[in-house]
């Protein structure tokens, strides 16, 4: 009898896609509710031939000479600036991620914080339930109206794209951001225009962030940036943390210089900036763009997937460096 797989999954997933795993392997789950540390990831790795992870995980040279049975890696997550992928492929290992299946989650969460933000629905919230709210009045939490307002998408791909679709209820015009090229399903279905950055962050009344992390978008969002902003401008951030320079923020946030901010990610996640849970134009969720029952199990099944499918040498549905792929079956 063939000796089935080792797969190490660093936190508990969702059971359709432990499930799945079973099938085939043999599956160790860190049983703690918390993130592998480092010293804990590197110890567990040398016997697994598969690893499903998270975000939290580093995915380097230093774990791949841990795991020297590795046949493939599957991130529990759409974003995969995690992982070292040119080293992974110089090494001829698979790596995936979970893009499609969070989509729709993570785009209504950006409209629920922008339409919080807007509203002041936190703070209000606060005040009636510490009981300090005397009753109504005619200048308490004077909000934004969203509709006819300028849509900012910076980053147009497939979540980005989600977020300007939903805009349609409340027929805001659309600009954009971002993209190797031109987003032709926003232009068509929305009459959206591309433009360069600095004049996008003067148009846009709000603006919502679903780039990828990397070198060209870290810190994009600077003092500079918040400084060519309206002053009446809304942020929200569902990409990455780090897109935003956390402490220019406050700043900008504290001097009035744009209106609000409702954030999901964070530049050092979990830790925040100093000040920005002490600022009441700011809204700020743990994570939770993907978190639906629905997204949260897609996520799983199709990391399943594609772990499964590097162990039994097939495609996974969605591989980062699918040249391994095919550098392995040309030498087979």
């Amino acid at each position: 009898m063939e000796k089935r797989p080792v797969v190490l999954v660093t936190r508990q997933i969702p059971e359709p896609g432990l499930t799945l795993l079973r099938q085939t392997a043999e599956v160790w789950v860190n049983p703690a509710d918390r993130p592998l540390t480092r010293e804990e990831l590197l110890a567990k790795v040398p016997t697994a031939q598969g690893v499903l992870g998270q975000l939290t995980d580093r995915i380097d040279a230093g774990f791949f000479d841990a795991a020297p049975l590795l046949r493939g890696y599957a991130n529990y997550a759409v974003g995969f600036d995690n992982i070292d992928v040119p080293e992974a492929t110089r090494r001829g290992i698979p790596v995936s991620n979970t893009p499609d299946v969070l989509t729709t989650a993570t785009a209504e969460l950006a409209w629920a914080l922008l339409l919080a933000v807007a509203r002041h629905v936190v703070a209000a919230d606060a005040a009636n339930r510490s009981g300090s709210w005397s009753g109504w009045g005619p200048l308490q939490y004077i909000g934004q109206e969203l509709t006819g307002k300028t849509l900012g998408i910076f980053g147009p791909g497939r979540i980005g794209t989600a977020v300007a679709m939903l805009s349609r209820g409340f027929s805001m015009p659309v600009v954009y951001c971002g993209g190797r090229r031109p987003n032709a399903a926003l232009e068509r279905g929305l009459g959206a225009k591309r433009l360069p950055f600095a004049e996008f962050l003067a148009t846009a009344d709000c603006i919502s962030i679903n780039a990828p992390l990397t070198p060209e978008t870290r810190h994009v969002f600077d003092a500079a940036a918040f400084a060519r902003m309206k002053p009446t401008a809304l942020l929200v951030n569902t990409g990455r943390g780090p897109i935003i320079d956390e402490a220019a923020l406050v700043a900008a946030l504290q001097a009035g210089r744009i209106a609000g901010a409702g954030l999901d990610v964070y530049e050092f996640e979990p830790r925040l900036a100093a000040g920005l849970t002490a600022l009441a134009n700011v809204v700020i969720t743990p994570h939770i763009g993907s978190a639906t029952g629905t997204a949260r199990d897609a996520m799983a099944v199709l990391a399943a997937q594609n772990l499964l499918a590097m162990l039994t040498g097939k495609r996974p549905p969605t591989c980062l460096n699918p040249d391994v792929l095919a550098a392995s079956t040309s030498q087979s």
